[in-house]
């Protein structure tokens, strides 16, 4: 039977039309990609338990405290966005994750994009506090492992 590359090619062309590429975003820049963001921070700050809403990400990203990450389809649409907080320990720079909403890490190609422009930012690690559906996935998915759990009471 003569192979169809005539399949072939559309598939791996649909593949490539649904692929994510993951893109830093300048402070300076903040404000003009945020309505295209900005639901996507919204519904990851609704598990934050109150400690940060989206306006407070506008600023903190704004500012250069926290890092904007989004993913993009081919179309340069954007489908996801992350926060991070680069957290500098003794032995480590730590990738903190604050949010995470949308499409953003969804396969192990966005995941090791990811990774690669944390590293580039000198991160040696990559944390985050997770509900644990999220922390489920990542274990399976990723390879991440329950470092810790986050305990607070209000004074």
């Amino acid at each position: 039977m003569k192979a169809q590359p005539v399949l072939v090619s559309s598939v791996a062309e649909e593949w490539q039309a649904r692929r994510m590429k993951i893109q830093p975003v300048l402070a300076t820049s903040v404000a003009q990609v945020w309505p295209s963001v900005e639901k996507h921070i919204a519904s990851a700050l609704e598990y934050s338990k109150g400690d940060y809403n989206a306006d407070h990400a506008k600023v903190y990203l704004s500012r250069g405290d926290w890092n904007l990450f989004v993913a993009v389809n081919k179309s340069n649409t954007i489908k996801g966005a992350a926060i991070v907080e680069y957290i500098n320990r003794p032995n480590d720079r730590v990738a903190f994750m604050i949010a995470i909403g949308g499409r953003l890490i969804t396969s192990a190609d966005t995941f090791s994009q990811f990774k690669d422009l944390l590293k580039f930012d000198g991160a040696t690690k990559l944390e985050g506090a997770a509900r644990e559906s999220v922390a489920r996935l990542w274990m399976s998915r990723f390879g991440c492992t329950e470092k810790y759990r986050i305990v607070e009471v209000s004074l």
